[in-house]
């Protein structure tokens, strides 16, 4: 059985930032602003947002700077970038969620510590601060373009926990962790879930 392939995003960008778009047929319900891993794009996210699409909802899917097809190096102003994303979001949808993996859990995490009006918070394998400086300070070559010491000087000055602990009492927040997970050990999730409010 043959099925039609399903309708395209809408492909954009906003202050060098590329963008997917998925809208459903009437008015979304809710948002979500997807954000991927370190080393990763928008691409790998497309069957979730339409699976958000499909449910009623908008998704959008960016690539993180130093990513994809998004200008300039990772680097500090990631926090500031989903936030731009989530304001994007809100000119569709009445209220916004994040979703993020690995590094995209970290900046999800910490964007919801700055911005109290997002409804849910899921983060997947959230990576802390010393795991993304562990990785940076590898002797394997990154994945991404990234400002390294301008990158370094910022994670030292954040904490996740702290952050996880700031947000806000009525934004749902949903933990998600592979016990098997190499990169970031499944206890990291546990202690954010009791530092959280």
């Amino acid at each position: 059985m043959k099925h039609a392939p399903p309708a395209p995003p809408e492909l954009e960008t906003l202050d060098g930032l590329s963008y997917a778009l998925f809208l459903p047929q009437g008015e979304p319900a809710a948002g979500v602003v997807v954000l991927h891993g370190a080393g990763s794009a928008k691409e790998s996210h497309f069957d979730f947002a339409r699976g958000c699409r499909e449910e009623g909802m908008a998704a959008l899917a960016f690539d993180a700077r130093g990513h994809g097809s998004s200008d300039g190096a990772f680097g500090p102003t990631a926090i500031d970038d989903v936030l731009k994303m989530a304001d994007l979001v809100r000119a569709h949808a009445p209220r916004v969620a994040l979703r993020g993996s690995s590094m995209g859990g970290f900046q999800a995490i910490h964007a919801a510590a700055r911005e109290p009006s997002f409804c849910a918070i899921v983060a997947i394998c959230p990576a802390p601060e010393r795991s993304l400086l562990r990785m940076l300070r590898s002797s394997e070559p990154l994945r991404f373009d990234c400002d390294v010491p301008a990158t370094e000087a910022w994670l030292e000055s954040l904490d996740l926990f702290d952050a996880v602990g700031r947000i806000a009492q009525d934004t749902a927040l949903l933990l998600l962790h592979a016990k098997g997970d190499e990169q970031i050990p499944y206890p990291e999730s546990e202690h954010l879930y009791a530092s959280a409010p």
